[in-house]
């Protein structure tokens, strides 16, 4: 089944044509959209695990046996504490969930329909990128170890980015076309 299909509801899908269309349509930016749910899933599992630590859930948190890495150290410290007064892997979940819910939304040919979306998901994947990037010089700079967990988010918003940039191409030339 392609975007196309009547069956999805085209530019406003009811609610059945959208469960439809996002369980069982099978075009490329669907595709794409349901990887990134699927690494911002993984991104909220990653936060939980280190809100878990941050917050004495968890005791330790293990590393690879190879690198800079110490969890452990880099996530006590007071950097990651000094955002909006809380642990930042708590502030992790929230915005890997925003990320999911920006690739869930929506139904076929969000482009061309829902211009606003796709960009609004590459805007906030990109802002993720920047923010990930920014982070790991902290802690770096404050710790001289890398948070391996914290590393592997950046991976998998770098990995988001880059399949959120198709659909929002697309949408860049919808609107500037209108």
């Amino acid at each position: 089944m392609s975007a196309s299909d009547p069956r999805y509801g085209g530019s406003d899908p009811s609610p059945a044509q959208l469960s439809r269309y996002l369980r069982t349509g099978s075009d490329p930016d669907l595709r794409r959209r349901r990887w990134l749910v699927g690494l911002s899933l993984a991104g909220v599992t990653i936060g939980q695990v280190v809100g878990a630590y941050q917050t004495g859930i968890l005791r330790h948190l293990p590393d690879p046996p190879v690198g800079p890495f110490d969890s452990d150290r880099v996530d006590a410290a007071e950097y990651a504490y000094k955002r909006a007064s809380t642990p930042d892997g708590l502030i992790m979940i929230v915005t890997y969930a925003l990320t999911a819910w920006l690739a869930g939304a929506g139904g076929p040919d969000r482009p061309r329909h829902r211009p606003f979306l796709p960009l609004l998901m590459a805007a906030k994947v990109a802002s993720d990128v920047a923010v990930d990037i920014k982070l790991a010089g902290e802690e770096w700079q404050e710790n001289k170890a890398l948070c391996a967990w914290c590393q592997a988010a950046t991976a998998i918003s770098g990995v988001s980015l880059a399949l959120a940039l198709p659909e929002a191409r697309r949408a860049w030339r919808s609107l500037r076309g209108r």
